[in-house]
């Protein structure tokens, strides 16, 4: 292990989240610096077996999501597993969990308990629906966010809505947690004490799709219908060798575009020059420009768009990623070796603090790997783990 470098060097996480949505935000804040301490049952977090493994316990989903934390496999329902973790709340600057609070009030952990063992705590849930609506008791799943906030209506149609082949709503909601907890703790180094913070699945993503998908809804009444026109236009181009995206945006992009590719009537004719018309008549503009791109190559088209610096991409196949031109210069997929699971291609923390470098310094843990070393550290000796891990409270990994 090396030491941490980030901005949260310091700061102690009690990782009580499971699957995707916590253990991405809780990834992202031991990256940046914190000791996370993951709490796992006995079993551990489901998300270890979803997905390709080369060993049970370890599968894909789990290693790009776990790194920098400690696991600490607890059974919360014993008093032995609820000993320890009341004895570890005082030690911690914030607990993070997407345990329903009805759920963490039985275990006996909700936030008044957390909150009467140390007042500074942070005590961070992630919900699927804000626990001040009708739907606060109802289970949620990315698939179930992103059919109710609209976001699957914007990406296909309300007439035939579609899913987005990503957990979009997980890991937007995950993001959103990591900065309520990095907010939460700023606001507490000024006050002295710590609050509740709680980041809900359904109104983060309604959020973020309001940006541009409310449209014309954006005015009461209505001035028009919902979702920016444009989006429903930004479509892949094919091209003579393969598909590219291009994105001619202001007028100035489109003036070069149609000059340099020999069609400078096309200006007037779209009225490229008023924003206004130009905006109306975006769907007649995109198809024009799908219709140009089939006559050249790919790599003609990265020349000539360069060149005139229009905003641009060749397309890249989810496989090849990692060869991405832009993110192999800048090793965003380094190979690492874990001592267990051998050679592993991970995503490194892609944010950049200049003077507080984020750091990988933990392999992803097995399960229960930390567990003695944790328990130590808040007084437990070896004789009462060994009583915990008899008395199946704990596991030692």
């Amino acid at each position: 292990m090396t030491e941490a470098t980030g901005p949260l060097k310091g700061i102690r996480v009690l990782d009580l989240t499971t699957v995707v949505l916590g253990p991405f935000a809780t990834q992202t804040l031991g990256d940046w610096g914190a000791d996370v301490i993951k709490i796992e049952t006995l079993n551990g977090d489901t998300a270890r077996n979803s997905g390709l493994f080369r060993n049970k316990g370890m599968a894909a989903n789990f290693l790009q999501l776990n790194r920098n934390k400690r696991s600490l496999a607890l059974d919360l329902k014993t008093e032995g597993g609820k000993d320890a973790l009341r004895r570890l709340i005082p030690t911690a600057d914030a607990l993070v969990t997407n345990i329903r609070p009805a759920g963490m009030g039985r275990l006996g952990f909700g936030y008044e308990a957390c909150k009467a063992l140390n007042p500074r705590l942070i005590y961070a849930v992630a919900t699927g629906f804000g626990q001040d609506g009708p739907w606060r008791a109802r289970p949620a799943f990315d698939e179930i966010i992103q059919a109710a906030s609209g976001f699957a209506s914007a990406l296909g149609t309300d007439d035939v809505p579609e899913f987005a082949p990503t957990l979009a709503a997980d890991k937007l909601t995950g993001m959103a947690l990591a900065s309520a907890v990095c907010a939460a703790l700023y606001q507490r180094e000024r006050s002295g004490v710590g609050q509740q913070v709680e980041v809900p699945m359904l109104e983060t993503l309604a959020a973020f799709n309001s940006v541009e998908m409310m449209g014309g809804l954006s005015f009461e009444p209505p001035i028009g219908p919902p979702v920016y026109k444009r989006m429903r236009h930004r479509k892949p181009a094919k091209t003579k060798d393969g598909w590219m995206i291009m994105l001619p945006y202001s007028a100035a992009n489109w003036n070069a575009f149609f000059q340099a590719v020999g069609r400078p009537e096309l200006t007037d004719e779209l009225e490229i020059n008023d924003p206004v018309a130009r905006a109306q008549n975006i769907d007649i503009v995109y198809a024009k420009m799908r219709e140009i791109a089939l006559t050249r190559k790919n790599a003609e088209w990265e020349e000539l768009l360069l060149r005139i610096d229009v905003p641009h991409t060749i397309f890249t196949r989810m496989a090849e990623v990692k060869e991405q031109p832009h993110l192999k210069a800048v090793d965003m997929f380094p190979v690492v070796e874990h001592p267990t699971q051998g050679a592993l291609r991970l995503a490194r923390p892609p944010t950049r603090f200049m003077s507080t470098p984020a750091n990988i310094r933990r392999d992803v843990p097995l399960l229960g790997e930390h567990t003695a070393e944790v328990l130590r550290e808040v007084g437990f000796s070896d004789e009462e783990i060994e009583g915990m891990v008899a008395g199946k409270a704990a596991r030692v990994g």
